[in-house]
């Protein structure tokens, strides 16, 4: 009796099966130009009852084709999840924005609630964001938990236009009894910079309901930086925090040890390629040996720090049970400093948690000397931004007068300084290359003793190091003056020019050209490595002003 029991109930268990609330076209490729393109999809969505999630990646969506999936979507009011990143393959900058607002109407139409909206790898600009703009303020993202915008090239503008209508969702949904409480929060390679960051650290602070923070590669300087570590202090359930390959210095990489003794729920801390220097990383050693009891991971790799403050990260991360990988690689300990932390490490029984250390700077000349001409230069870099886009500015408009006038005015020749390869590796720009004069290409090779660092990022965001020798050209297509601030560490900007051969050699280490007039990638824009090496021009849109025309700017190499 009890066998036929248990055979009913082992029946029973095999004919239950998960609900499925999932319509996947996930990497498919396909070209969705108009409504009969998605006939046989509209068809699956209307037909598909309590449609939770739809996945749209990989294939490309016109404008047509995007009202149609709109229209079937106006009738799921239990749709929960979008995951609509890279799917305007070769879209016109253009048609995006409106696709956006088709599809984000017929959610909101919907009375559906998102809880993740992912539009990763779309490089719509400012304008996709304004497409979701009226979205992100509905009801419709009132329950919204995750929001990824990695690699969307939202810029200075699109990060205020996102932080502004993040702000406006929390202030209605809080009226109405239950606050946006988002808890993952992905946007790195969007070119914020500062001011953007500091926008969203303000909506941020008014959330404090963040778990997660994906944030690297955005040009954020200590000012942003501090502004977001304000905004982290209010954070508490915050679990990982990734600002790789952002600006902290001493000041910034200070006001966010600071945070961190707030952060007690902390897991995962990425300040990799921050150049937090030794100040900095002293600090942050005295937050994480002041608290975060379940730290697994602490990457302060790059970031020009020296063996004794190399050695007092190594002794806060003791005792510290969880702590799974603490990374100080590419740093300032020199040979026998490299040696030091390891033994110090295995002295305290946590040798295993030290990563490679293959990559080591060497230690510095002079350390002081150095921190010190660092800082001015961070400041200096700061005023001279700012003094730039006045001059420019004042430049355009006196442009304007004389040729209104017909009159010619002369302006005096700025003062030259003299050149300083070190400093041109530290904050490239047009100026300080051109200082070098006629064997910069030689001058810089000796600098870096031909082995230049490659950073390479895999489709996981894991991270693998390699050497290739660093071949630099010798006519150097120069950065407008917008993208003059703050490229730090020469490691990942590997050329200011390319030729076919090398752009063509770059793709076998995963190097990536970005164009320098409207930002993009290369690769996000779609243009096969074969065709970019020959072409070597972006196929970006956001100064494109025809279908099918590029913005025809040259290409700066990074890693």
């Amino acid at each position: 009796m009890a066998a036929d029991g248990v055979a009913q109930l082992t029946d029973s268990l095999a004919k239950t099966g998960v609900v499925e609330v999932e319509l996947s076209y996930k990497g498919q490729g396909r070209k969705l130009d108009d409504a009969q393109s998605v006939a046989d999809m509209v068809k699956e969505i209307e037909e598909f009852e309590d449609l939770q999630a739809l996945r749209l990646e990989g294939n490309t969506v016109g404008v047509e084709a995007a009202k149609a999936i709109a229209k079937a979507l106006e009738t799921k009011s239990m749709f929960k999840r979008c995951y609509w990143s890279d799917m305007f393959t070769g879209r016109l900058r253009s048609e995006i924005p409106a696709a956006l607002n088709s599809l984000g109407d017929a959610v909101m139409l919907a009375g559906a609630r998102l809880t993740v909206l992912d539009l990763s790898d779309n490089a719509f600009g400012p304008d996709g964001v304004k497409g979701i703009e009226k979205l992100l303020k509905s009801t419709a993202c009132y329950t919204l938990q995750e929001l990824r915008l990695n690699n969307c090239g939202m810029g200075i503008g699109g990060g205020k236009i996102l932080a502004a209508s993040l702000i406006q969702c929390h202030k209605k949904s809080s009226a109405e009894g239950a606050p946006l409480g988002l808890k993952v929060f992905v946007a790195g390679r969007n070119r914020l910079e500062n001011d953007a960051a500091t926008a969203l650290a303000q909506a941020f602070q008014l959330m404090g309901s963040l778990e997660e923070v994906h944030m690297p590669q955005n040009g954020i300087n200590h000012p942003g930086v501090t502004a977001l570590a304000k905004a982290m202090q209010h954070n508490s359930a915050l679990r990982i925090l990734n600002l790789n390959d952002n600006t902290f210095t001493e000041k910034g990489a200070i006001a966010m040890a600071q945070a961190l003794k707030h952060l007690r729920n902390i897991q995962v801390i990425n300040f990799g390629d921050c150049l937090v220097r030794p100040a900095g990383a002293v600090a942050i050693a005295e937050a994480v040996s002041e608290g975060l009891p379940i730290l697994r991971e602490l990457n302060l790799s790059f970031g020009e720090i020296t063996e004794d403050a190399a050695l007092a990260v190594a002794r806060a991360v003791r005792g510290r049970e969880k702590l799974e990988k603490l990374d100080l690689n590419g740093n300032s300990l020199g040979e026998d400093g490299c040696q030091t932390l390891k033994d110090a490490m295995e002295a305290m029984k946590i040798g295993q948690l030290l990563g490679s250390l293959s990559d080591d700077e060497g230690v510095p000349e002079d350390d002081e000397d150095d921190d010190d001409v660092n800082d001015e230069d961070d400041e200096d870099e700061d005023e001279d931004v700012d003094e730039e886009e006045m001059e420019e500015e004042e430049e355009e408009e006196e442009e304007e007068e004389e040729e209104s006038s017909g009159i010619k005015v002369s302006t005096p020749a700025p003062v030259s300084r003299p050149p300083d390869v070190y400093s041109f590796l530290s904050f490239p720009s047009p100026d300080k290359l051109l200082k070098l004069g006629a064997k910069r290409a030689m001058l810089i090779e000796q600098q870096v003793h031909t082995h230049t660092h490659i950073h390479t990022h895999t489709h996981t965001h894991t991270h693998t190091h390699t050497h290739t020798q660093a071949r630099f050209l010798r006519e150097p297509y120069l950065l407008p003056d917008r993208h003059k601030k703050h490229i730090h560490a020469f490691g990942r900007v590997l050329g200011l020019i390319q030729t076919p051969y090398f752009l063509d050699s770059c793709y076998s280490f995963s190097l990536v050209p970005i164009c320098l007039r409207c930002g993009f990638c290369v690769t996000s824009c779609h243009v096969s490595p074969f065709a970019a090496a020959q072409v070597r021009r972006c196929r970006g849109y956001e100064h494109s002003h025809a279908a099918g025309s590029v913005c025809g700017s040259q290409l700066l190499l990074v890693t």
